[in-house]
This record gives C-alpha cells, structure tokens and sequence, in this order.
C-alpha cells in the first residue's frame, strides 16, 4: 500500500498525473516558444510533472535503478524551472533558463512516456523487447530531435517579450 492505495491504484494514479504534465506540457511549452504564457496551463505543467517525480519515490525502491536516477534529475530539473517561473518571475535571465528547464522536464517525462510504452504496449515490445532495438532507439531520437527543436524555439522567444 502507497498512500493508503494498492500499488496498481497507485500506479494508475501517477500515470494519470504524467499524462496531465504531458498534455499540458505539450500545450504550454510550443506556446511559450511561439512569445505566448499561458499561466494556468504552465501552472498545470509544472506541477504536475513535479509531482509525477515525487510521486515515482514512493513506489518500494530495492536497489538505485535508471528510473530513480531520472526521478532525482527532473525534480532538480523542475526545481531551477520553478525558481524561474515563480521565483524570478521569467525577469532577465530567468526566462531562457525556464526554457531549458522547462523543455527538459517536458522531455524527461516524455522519455519515461516511451520506455513505458515499449515495456506495456504489446506491438511495441514485439519491436524492442529489451528496449536496445533500433526502433526504441528511433522513437527516442525523434524525440530527442524534436524537443531539442522546440527547446532551441522557447530559447530563442524567451529571450524576447512575451505576450500574457
């Protein structure tokens, strides 16, 4: 038992918080490298994918494990994001900052997103059953690409005023 739930309860529970930081994340971060705040929906992001890390230390750890290593680099990740969003406000050079750390929190939860979905999603584990095949190596490059080209974007507008 997790916080008075069974560990699938649990489970189910994190998973939906991930996806929450996911979509909003996936709405919030394009905005933002396209000069737009969207507060509410980056409030969204940012929380919940902080507490998606959190909530992945209290599943029962046994030994250190590539999961929990990427659990401590978002939550440090998130916490230089939060600084700059609330802390600092996005004022100077904050905002470039929040846009790196705000992309690599996005791409870290979106990583774990496609480990998770070659590991549980039957077709895709047919393709990569260990998770060293090329099409797991593929998945994750496209999206390595792809967050690097919307982080080089949210760099490159948060260096210029940002409209509410």
């Amino acid at each position: 038992m997790i916080l008075g739930l069974t560990i699938p309860q649990f489970t189910a529970l994190h998973v939906a918080i991930s996806f929450v930081g996911i979509g909003a994340g996936l709405i919030a971060l394009p905005a933002f490298a396209r000069g737009r705040i969207l507060p509410r929906t980056m409030g969204i992001f940012l929380w919940t994918t902080l507490l998606t890390s959190l909530t992945g230390f209290l599943f029962p750890i046994v030994a250190f494990t590539p999961a929990l290593g990427t659990g401590i680099v978002s939550t440090l990740v998130l916490a230089i994001a939060f600084w700059a969003w609330y802390g600092r406000k996005l004022v100077g050079r904050a905002a470039p900052v929040f846009a790196v750390t705000a992309t690599i929190g996005l791409w870290l939860n979106l990583f774990v997103l496609v480990v998770q979905s070659f590991l549980k999603v039957p077709a895709l584990n047919a393709l990569a059953p260990n998770g060293t095949e090329p099409p797991f190596a593929a998945a994750q490059g496209a999206l390595l690409l792809a967050m690097l080209a919307l982080g080089y974007l949210a760099f490159k507008s948060s260096r210029r005023p940002m409209a509410a």
